[in-house]
């Protein structure tokens, strides 16, 4: 189903079930859904203040949204000792400044971590909390106290709200191809990664699929970025259905893609409303990103993929159980996505979901789904799965012009 009939009466119809669809988000979910998330707080505002009012040999530091290129160069001009004095500093600003040197970040983001643990270890036992209280504290306590493994490289990291994290896997400053996965609803610092079903989680969909992409191109530098640096919609309430988050989510993966070190193509993989996100985010995007691909897809709030204004490939799927295929694809007065990415009208590149587990199944090990989002991954198209609807979906590509 799409929303582009000219049909008057159709659209007439889709009007009202875009209505009908806000009134049961509303009566299932309500007005909380369309209130907005609150801002930067304590202590990242605090920080973010601190820094604005410093200097560093008698000049104040960069603005936060300088932009990539000045701060790199700024973070090019000083020392190693001044670079690490300022990571210690300000590990909320440092670590998640686009621009900066990525093993600074990682210093950075871990010291971070470090001070976020021990907040949440103070109110884990503070009688003011409630046992909920209490409790969410321990949960948070425990993330990141994972999050400051040893082995762990977080590339971004703020607990403000909900919180927000990136993380990579490989070596982001070496690597020839860098995949991001982009997820979807519900996604925030406690569900970055999960114990059960670790695979619809983005840190699980990020190991999948770093490991199916090594034993796809033993030969290939690859790095993965596990991406859940935006705010995304919390439940099936209105804010899934509207494209307010996934504007300000696109503004902020425009900018880390444009940041990212090297000269390595850059292939997104983006899941449910992750998709919404990589849809708007696609005229900003710089022409290192060779592919998008999206799965379980609402849509990318365009009428077609030629809409998105971008030269990398289009591919989509989606699987035969997945519960998204039930949701109208329309665009009416800014509720809905718009058309069906996997539609034949859309014009995306249609894969093979064969294997998947429902809507978020796709990085199961042992799916076509996952070996599909490998093969891009790599830029080995010719090994791609198609779609029954799509047989000749890898034709027109080589390995050779994309890695």
């Amino acid at each position: 189903m799409t929303s582009f009939d000219s049909s008057p009466t159709l659209n007439a119809w889709r009007a009202l079930l875009a209505l009908a669809v806000v009134f049961v988000m509303l009566a299932t979910s309500g007005w909380t859904a369309i209130r907005g998330h609150s801002g930067d707080f304590e202590p990242r505002s605090k920080a973010l203040a601190a820094w604005a009012r410093d200097t560093l040999d008698g000049h104040k530091l960069p603005k936060p949204d300088a932009g990539a290129a000045e701060l790199a160069r700024f973070f090019g001009s000083v020392g190693a000792a001044e670079r690490d004095r300022l990571a210690d500093r300000y590990p909320l600003v440092v670590g998640n400044l686009d621009g900066a040197p990525v093993s600074l970040r990682y210093r950075a983001n871990r010291a971070a971590l470090a001070d976020a643990r021990a907040v949440e270890q103070k109110r884990m036992v503070d009688p003011r909390l409630s046992a909920d209280g209490r409790q969410e504290a321990s949960r948070r306590m425990h993330r990141f106290e994972s999050l400051l493994d040893d082995d762990r490289q977080i590339l971004a990291f703020d607990p403000s709200d909900t919180g927000r994290v990136a993380e990579v896997f490989g070596d982001l400053d070496r690597a020839q191809r860098v995949s991001v996965i982009v997820p979807g609803v519900d996604t925030n610092v406690l569900t970055f990664e999960k114990t059960n079903r670790k695979n619809t989680a983005p840190v699980g969909m990020a190991e999948s699929l770093y490991e199916a992409e090594h034993a796809a191109a033993p030969n290939v530098r690859t790095a993965v970025i596990a991406w859940a640096d935006y705010t995304a919609p919390a439940g099936l309430g209105v804010d899934a259905a509207i494209g307010r988050l996934a504007e300000e989510g696109a503004v902020r993966l425009s900018a880390m893609v444009r940041a990212l070190p090297g000269k390595s193509s850059v292939e997104l993989f983006c899941h449910s409303y992750g998709s919404v996100v990589c849809g708007v985010s696609t005229h900003e995007l710089p022409p290192r990103v060779s592919d998008i691909a999206v799965a379980g897809s609402p849509g990318m709030r365009v009428r077609n993929a030629a809409q998105l204004g971008t030269k990398a490939q289009v591919w989509a799927m989606r699987d035969k159980d997945d519960w998204i295929q039930d949701v109208p694809y329309l665009d009416v007065a800014g509720l809905g996505h718009g058309a069906d990415p996997v539609s034949a009208a859309f014009g995306a590149r249609v894969l093979s979901a064969a294997g998947a587990i429902g809507h978020t199944g796709y990085f199961e090990p042992g799916t076509q789904s996952l070996a599909n989002f490998a093969a891009i991954g790599v830029g080995a198209y010719r090994t791609v799965g198609c779609a029954a609807s799509d047989t000749d979906c890898g034709s027109g590509i080589s390995y050779a012009s994309a890695a």
